[in-house]
Parts: C-alpha cells; structure tokens; sequence
C-alpha cells in the first residue's frame, strides 16, 4: 500500500500499454478515502470515463493542473454509502441526465477553448503546441477507440449493425491522419516555422518559397474529409445516444468518440482559422521584402 507521500503516478514514465492497466491496480489498491494524484502530458479524460464505466461513481476527480505542460489529476476513492452505478447504468435509467451532462461538458469545453489567447501567440508556438496536444492526443487515443469499437461489435454488431459502419469509419480516419500528421510536422509545419525563425530559414532554398498555401490547401481538403467522417459517425450513433442494452464498454466507446470529435474540431479551428491564415500571410509579406 503506498502512503499519502508517495501515491503519486507519473503514467509519461510507462509504456503507453501499461498506462490504464497501471492506474486501474493503483485505484484498486485505495482504501476508501484515499487518493491517488495522476500526472500525465495530455488531459487524461478518457481515464475519467472508462473509471466510470468499470469502476462506477466510486471517485471523485480533481484537476490539480490543467496544461499545457502538465495534467495533474487526483483521484479520491469514495466512502461506502455513495451511489456506484457505472456511467451504462446511470444512461440507461435517465437517458436526459446523460444528455444533459454531456451538454454541460460541450459548454464547458467551450468556454475553456475561448479563455485560451491562442490568437495572440506566435506561428512557432502555436505549431508547437498543436503538435503536442492535438497530434499527440490523436496518436494516443485513436488506437484505444478502434480497439473498443472491435470489442464492442462482439457482443452487439448483431443488434447493432451501425457499429460495424462505425469501426470501418475510424479504420479509414486512422490511415488518413497517420499520414496527414506526418506530412504536417515533417513538411508543412517546419516551413511555416521557415517564415518566421531565423534558424529555419537556412534551411529554405528559392523553390520553396509559396509551397505554404500549396500545402494548406491540401490538408484543408483531407480535413474536410475527416470532418465528413466524424458527422457520419455522429449520425449512425444518433448524436452517441446510448441504446438500452449498452455495456459498460459501449458508455466508454461512445464517450471517447464525442470527445475525439471535439478535439478535432477545436484542432481544425486553430489550423483553419489562426495558423494557416497567419502563415499564408507571412508568406505573402516574405515575398515582397
């Protein structure tokens, strides 16, 4: 049993396989009342839900730091007496309660997104932090929400054929982005950087100058198709409305595709609207000088 001192998890020193299975024997190991502190490079959400789904409403989390270096989460195991129903289970008796909590999440997210300056940082610390929060959040997830999409069709594709649909659809966005990351921080983002760090800009010879908005307009475009994607996905689930018989897997598989979606959307919009436009302008003034 670890002390009070000592239970703290910094899950950036495991092996991404042994990152919940690791959490999931410390939180066991709790007593009641006691806590385990979480630190991780990326907001760990996903780790709230799929507590709640396998564990029940049996912890209380506590944000102790919120980026955008370092997720700080305690986790407190609740006294005997609290309700411990698993998130399927709290769906399925009020269907509105769940719906009206996930609004509050939506709205939250929201408000949180736009106390962010991200227009007011510069074109090199915006590419930055996209790609460890956003790329390094997509790469962590994406692999885990296709494995509980398998899982899932296992026991209710029968039922439920929409799923089958839906892991082929997260099958395709994975190829995709797999690429188009690679592309963005080996090609796209190093030039963007090219324009505005005088240390990039040896690296430019004369025939790259005008290759930015060439290569925004095509990530714009695979965007484009990734977002039609994830609107497919919304409308198979019926904007990830729960069915009656939904598993505990099912609550956590439909929960992580809400917040990916959201993720990519808050990641589609600093590309589109901050950082592209912001480099092709950049790139325009560099001509001219």
């Amino acid at each position: 049993m670890y002390t009070a001192t000592e239970n703290i998890l910094d899950v950036t020193q495991l092996e991404p396989k042994q990152k919940h299975l690791t959490i999931f024997i410390r939180f066991d190991e709790l007593t009641e009342g006691e806590t385990l502190t979480v630190h991780n490079d990326h907001d760990p959400k996903p780790l709230y839900y799929q507590l709640l789904a396998e564990r029940g409403d049996f912890f209380t989390w506590q944000y102790l730091e919120q980026g955008p270096q370092w997720w700080i989460v305690k986790i407190t195991k609740r006294v005997s007496g609290f309700n411990n129903e698993t998130l399927g289970q709290i769906a399925a008796k009020n269907l509105r309660k769940a719906e009206v909590e996930q609004e509050l999440r939506k709205v939250d997210t929201m408000l949180s997104s736009r106390r962010v300056p991200y227009a007011d940082w510069s074109l090199d610390f915006l590419v930055d932090y996209i790609i460890n929060t956003h790329h390094s959040y997509i790469r962590k997830i994406l692999p885990d929400i296709f494995l509980y999409a398998q899982k899932v069709i296992k026991v209710h594709g029968k039922e439920h054929p929409e799923l089958i649909r839906i892991h082929q659809l997260l099958g395709e966005i994975n190829t995709e982005l797999i690429t188009h990351l690679l592309i963005e921080e080996n090609v796209l983002f190093p030039h963007i950087k090219a324009l505005i760090v005088e240390d990039y800009k040896q690296s430019l010879s004369t025939g790259d100058w005008g290759l930015v908005e060439g290569h925004i307009y095509t990530r714009k475009g695979e965007h484009k198709l990734i977002g039609k994607k994830l609107e497919e996905i919304r409308q198979l689930s019926l904007n990830y409305i729960l069915p009656q018989d939904a598993c505990a897997s099912y609550t956590l598989l439909y929960s992580m595709l809400q917040e990916f979606e959201e993720d990519m959307h808050l990641h589609i919009h600093l590309e589109h609207n901050i950082l592209f436009p912001g480099a092709i302008a950049v790139e325009k003034q560099s001509k001219t000088i």
